[in-house]
């Protein structure tokens, strides 16, 4: 199978290739990977520099905005598409929504026009759970029943996208799934993220910026955990269906910085509490039973697990998140 991996050189993106050509892989002689992404500020070719003598790969910089581009690349072959590519930073899309709507509506749109000319096989739209909104502390968890009640300019673009691919699966018989999970950490996480700011923070002594009273509730996931649970819907999936996917990790905010500080041997003291952005969701949780029930999937990461894997990567890659802090590589 050809894919048109979008946004293949970010966090997720990046992940899920080195997932499908890599060890892991159920069979990854079977994969053939068409990278393209645009190279904005989060895109970072060190993520895949170790693919670029691999036979099944292929880069290619560009922005799915531009439809002749993606119109030849589909032309090469490509049986399905994966979409990564998205500007997904809340406080970003605070202060520049009209790049997230042009990147994660109009952008979609050039791809599905395309896919849909090209009679694509498969077509994965990425989403995310923060389309769904707010939830309160002990409520029940997302469905992919919950009604979409976005509370930012980004979660409201990605909602967007969502419908749009809808509307192209009830119209045209599009072979189209939506995915919405919950958030990622891992390797290779841009450092504006929680997580990887945290631990980087927290490597240099640094204040750790903790929103509001820290008691924001997210479900964490590792990002293998997502691209196993990708590579099953890409290859399972029913077609028109939506399938959430969470890591069953619901913590504070506070408590992950804790727990990345005990991790590093660093003191309480380190933490700042911050004014609280505008529109801050108080609690994500994915009820994942759907996925679980009929693709057989569950996420094999536990948080303790998997947030000391991910600690001890940035401790190893100290180079790698050095060079982006300082801009060093965008050189």
């Amino acid at each position: 199978m050809k894919i048109l991996v979008t946004g293949g050189a970010g966090f997720i993106g990046s992940n899920f290739i080195h997932f499908l050509l890599g060890p892991k892989s159920p069979h990854p002689d079977d994969y053939e990977i068409l990278n393209l992404d645009k190279l904005t500020y989060a895109g970072n070719l060190e993520n895949v520099a170790d693919l670029s003598s691999n036979r099944g790969y292929q880069f290619v910089q560009g922005d799915i905005c531009d439809g002749q581009l993606v119109e030849t690349l589909l032309e090469s072959g490509v049986e399905a598409i994966v979409n990564f590519a998205a500007e997904s930073h809340v406080d970003r899309s605070l202060y520049e929504p009209d790049l997230f709507i042009k990147t994660n509506v109009a952008g979609v749109q050039v791809l599905l026009h395309a896919a849909l000319r090209h009679k694509i096989k498969r077509f994965i739209q990425v989403s995310t759970d923060e389309v769904y909104g707010s939830l309160p502390p002990g409520g029940p968890e997302f469905s992919e029943d919950t009604h979409l009640a976005p509370n930012s300019p980004y979660s409201a673009s990605k909602a967007a996208a969502d419908l749009l691919v809808r509307s192209y699966f009830k119209t045209y018989g599009f072979p189209a799934v939506i995915t919405r999970c919950s958030n990622n950490y891992g390797p290779c996480q841009f450092p504006e993220k929680l997580i990887p700011l945290l631990i980087t923070n927290a490597m240099e002594d640094k204040p750790l910026p903790i929103y509001g009273d820290g008691l924001n509730i997210r479900d964490w996931i590792h990002v293998e955990d997502h691209c196993r649970a990708v590579q099953a819907i890409l290859e399972k999936g029913r077609e028109g269906e939506i399938y959430n996917i969470g890591g069953d990790g619901e913590r504070t905010n506070l408590e992950i910085t804790e727990r990345v500080l005990t991790l590093l041997g660093k003191p309480k003291s380190l933490i700042r509490f911050v004014a609280d952005r505008p529109g801050h969701d108080r609690r994500y949780a994915i009820d994942f039973s759907k996925l679980k029930r009929d693709l057989g999937w569950s996420p094999l990461y536990r948080l303790e697990e998997g947030l000391e894997k991910t600690v001890r990567w940035y401790l190893d890659h100290e180079e790698w998140w050095r060079r982006i802090k300082s801009g060093a590589y965008r050189d």
